[in-house]
C-alpha cells in the first residue's frame, strides 16, 4: 500500500470540513471542539492514512475532538488539552497509546454511560460500519451507519430516545462531575435487571476502566 504524506492528504480543494461545520450548526445536537494544532492534525492525517476529503479526515484535521450533546459524547480527533486521547493514541498507531487498541476496530467516540462507538476494520467482517458497545448488553451492536452517516446522527439524530434507558432527570447539571477522561459507573451495572438510568448511583470513573470492561466483552 502507498503511503501518502500529510500534505497529499490535505486536500484543501475537496475539504470536507465546512460541509461537516454547516451540519453540526444546523443541527438540534450541541457541540463544542477546540481546534487541533496544524502540526497534532497533520501528524493525525498520517498516521491513520485518512485524507480531509472525508468526514474523518476533517475531524481528525481540524478537531482536538468534540464534545456532542451537553458533553454526554466525546468525539476524538488529534487530541489534546480538551479531551482524553485521540483517534490515534485509542486505536495503537500513537507513540504514546493512552489505552490498549481492539484489533479490527477504530474506536471513534465514548460517552458517559461507559459505551464506545468504533468503526470496524475488520472484526466483523470490514463492513466500514460503526459498531456500538453497549453497556447494557455487554456487546458489540452495529448501528448500521458509516462515520459521514454517524456524525449526521451526532448532529441531528434523537440522541435522546437512544440514551432514554441511560439517562436520568437532571443528567446534564450532573455531567459537570466528570474531569476529562471520566465516565459514570451505574450501580447496579446497566446491564443488570436493577440497572436503570434513573434508578442507579452513578460515580465518576476512569475511561480506561470502563474500556476494559468492553475489551473483556469483545
Amino acid at each position: 500500500m502507498q503511503i501518502l504524506s500529510a500534505e497529499e492528504l490535505l486536500d484543501r480543494d475537496n475539504h470536507a470540513w465546512e460541509e461537516l461545520k454547516e451540519l453540526l450548526d444546523n443541527g438540534q445536537n450541541t457541540y463544542e471542539y477546540v481546534s487541533a494544532r496544524p502540526e497534532d492534525g497533520a501528524d493525525t492525517l498520517y498516521r491513520l492514512q485518512v485524507s480531509t476529503k472525508s468526514y474523518l479526515g476533517a475531524v481528525a484535521y481540524e478537531t482536538e475532538g468534540m464534545v456532542i450533546d451537553h458533553g454526554w459524547i466525546t468525539l476524538l480527533g488529534a487530541g489534546g488539552e480538551s479531551v482524553f486521547g485521540s483517534l490515534t493514541s485509542w486505536n495503537g498507531v500513537s507513540d504514546k497509546p493512552c489505552v490498549q487498541a481492539l484489533e479490527g476496530m477504530m474506536v471513534v467516540a465514548y460517552d458517559v454511560a461507559g459505551g464506545f462507538f468504533a468503526l470496524d476494520t475488520g472484526k466483523f467482517g470490514r463492513s466500514g460500519e460503526i459498531y456500538y458497545y453497549a453497556p447494557d448488553a455487554l456487546e458489540w451492536e452495529s448501528t448500521e451507519l458509516a462515520y459521514s452517516e454517524f456524525l449526521t446522527w451526532l448532529a441531528d439524530g434523537d440522541l435522546q430516545q437512544f440514551y432514554q434507558t441511560f439517562r436520568w432527570e437532571g443528567w446534564q447539571n450532573d455531567l459537570g462531575q466528570l474531569q476529562r477522561g471520566q465516565v459514570f459507573a451505574y450501580y447496579p451495572p446497566l446491564w443488570t435487571q436493577e440497572g436503570s438510568g434513573e434508578g442507579s448511583s452513578k460515580a465518576p470513573v476512569s475511561v480506561e476502566e470502563a474500556w476494559k470492561s468492553a475489551q473483556d466483552g469483545s
